[in-house]
């Protein structure tokens, strides 16, 4: 759906090549003061679930501009500019504020990932209306918050404009404000509201309303008070400004960066995790070989040499049963992972955990928090699994995946977000799993049922690549050593990998009784059993 210039048949070459001489020739620099922020989607997450990142209603950004299906709401748009007009200070003009963007063309071409073919003008008039419809759409938080009247909104878009966010096509608009590929630069909205306020400071502080007050609304986690206010300067767009409040500066700081980049979005696959079994395995069936051949010796000496396979087994289910214990130190020690594990990238199985039923049943409580996803911990001794409340909407799908989209793509920082969304995907697979964190507070399911809760998680698609995040692993870690110390869950694998997945097995158990028994046949013709009945023979 971006804009694709082989594609485009009616791609000018001159304006290119135009371009390219003033990018090269003018203010070098330009490329570090904005670096690229808004992107397209990338083509593993696109192909999962395209109409999340796809714009039904309105277009923004040039990505999608010049879409036949979008054309309906330039009207609109014309209107919110318009309404700009009317309440700019003195006799400044829309074509003052088209003027200004002009000079920031640069700054804004740089901002993009794909190459825009527009002209200088036409770049300028798509930002300025672009700027207005937005503008006019977050106005309703700032009227919400007090620093606006309702007198100050457009009639034209009355019916669009929705203050208590129950319109369809109110969600239709927001989904469309919050993708990727539907971006212009938040500098755009700050040049347009210096027009409308005296001081910089001014359109600022009203842009923070706006901005605070559509976070509050999108965000999937409830925002604190007391959270430090982001410095508007500091980010790309809406988008990028949603996510900022999701997952805070500290906490992306925190995270170290060590990726894997999978160009096919598939996860590297783990070394085989049960070598060492095998190795156990092949040694005991070749010792039960061994004595299967020496069938015709005397009974004492055939007990005697049984004692080493009964020795093997036994270390066979002792690795078994104790090897998620040895994974942490005999020590006991919580998750501390050395300098060369810290240098891998994570596995496959390092983001499988168990699901919420799963972990209920093995005795784990989950509680719900307030706050975002440096929230997440897990008690070892109370066995208590701490999750942040989730809230989840029509539009939830749609922000989620694009908060995805944006982390991925960004790639200056660790994927804490998409971590997440893996965990979370994790732990939920069933409508069960949904309803009891629903019950427990954790989610705030105000879709249709608890299926679709799932249906959403479930649908998240694998991050393009790897990173570790050592709060997030370090929780995964932590259950799962607590899942799997359960008796229980420890039998269950011991009868899965051992008796109901292996034929070999049930061979082995089936020759351990015929040694017996022939053991016992052995015995009884040398002694008398006399508790047995004297017919008794194993072979005739």
């Amino acid at each position: 759906m971006s804009s694709n210039p082989n594609a485009n048949p009616n791609f000018d070459e001159h304006r290119w090549i135009i371009n390219i001489h003033r990018t090269l020739e003018e203010e070098p620099e330009t490329d570090t003061d904005f670096p690229v922020c808004i992107f397209s989607v990338p083509k593993t997450l696109m192909s999962s679930d395209p109409d999340s990142y796809t714009p039904k209603e309105v277009a923004i950004g040039p990505y999608h501009y010049w879409r036949p299906e979008l054309y309906e709401m330039e009207r609109y748009k014309l209107a919110a500019a318009k309404s700009a007009q009317r309440h700019f200070n003195g006799d400044h003009k829309f074509q003052d504020v088209v003027d200004q963007l002009k000079e920031l063309e640069l700054q804004i071409r740089a901002c993009y990932h794909n190459f825009l073919n527009f002209s200088n003008e036409a770049l300028a008039w798509m930002m300025a209306i672009g700027a207005s419809f937005l503008l006019e759409f977050l106005q309703i938080y700032a009227i919400k918050d007090g620093k606006l009247s309702k007198t100050y909104s457009s009639r034209s878009m009355s019916h669009l404009l929705d203050y208590a966010g129950t319109k369809a096509a109110h969600n239709a608009i927001l989904r469309d404000m919050v993708m990727l590929e539907n971006q212009i630069p938040l500098f755009v909205l700050r040049k347009m509201l210096e027009f409308e306020y005296s001081s910089l400071e001014s359109a600022d502080e009203m842009l923070q309303a706006m901005l605070m007050g559509f976070c509050e609304e999108l965000s999937p986690f409830k925002l604190m008070k007391d959270m430090p206010m982001i410095n508007i300067s500091e980010s790309a767009h809406l988008l990028g400004y949603l996510y900022d409040m999701v997952v805070p500066k500290s906490e992306q700081k925190a995270s170290e960066i060590i990726e894997v980049v999978d160009d096919e979005g598939e996860a590297q696959q783990p070394p085989e995790r049960y070598s060492t079994d095998l190795a156990y395995s092949n040694k005991l069936f070749r010792e039960v070989w061994k004595l299967v051949s020496k069938l015709t010796i005397p009974p004492i000496r055939l007990i005697n040499n049984l004692l080493p396979l009964f020795s093997i087994l036994v270390r066979q289910f002792q690795y078994l049963l104790f090897q998620e214990g040895n994974k942490s130190g005999d020590d006991g020690s919580s998750f501390h992972p050395s300098e060369n594990d810290v240098n891998k990238p994570p596995l496959e199985e390092e983001i499988t955990i168990p699901s919420v039923t799963e972990l209920y049943k093995s005795n784990v409580t989950f509680s719900a928090t307030v706050g975002n996803i440096s929230t997440i911990s897990f008690d070892a001794e109370t066995a208590t699994l701490h999750l942040p409340t989730i809230s989840l909407d029509v539009n939830s799908n749609v922000v989620l995946r694009n908060l995805v989209a944006y982390e991925a793509s960004n790639a200056s920082g660790p994927l804490i977000f998409t971590r997440y969304t893996e965990f979370m995907n994790g732990i939920i697979d069933t409508e069960e799993d949904a309803k009891l964190l629903r019950e427990k507070g954790i989610i705030l399911n105000r879709l249709k049922s608890d299926a679709e809760v799932a249906h959403l998680w479930n649908g998240m698609s694998r991050s393009i690549r790897l990173t570790k995040v050592p709060h997030i692993d370090k929780v995964i870690e932590g259950v799962n050593k607590h899942y799997n110390s359960q008796w229980k869950v420890k039998f269950g694998k011991c009868m899965k990998y051992y008796v109901f997945g292996s034929w070999q097995f049930l061979t082995l158990i089936a020759t351990i009784m015929l040694l017996l028994l022939m053991t016992l046949q052995g015995f009884c013709s040398v002694y008398t059993c006399r508790k047995f009945d004297t017919d008794f023979v194993l072979f005739k």
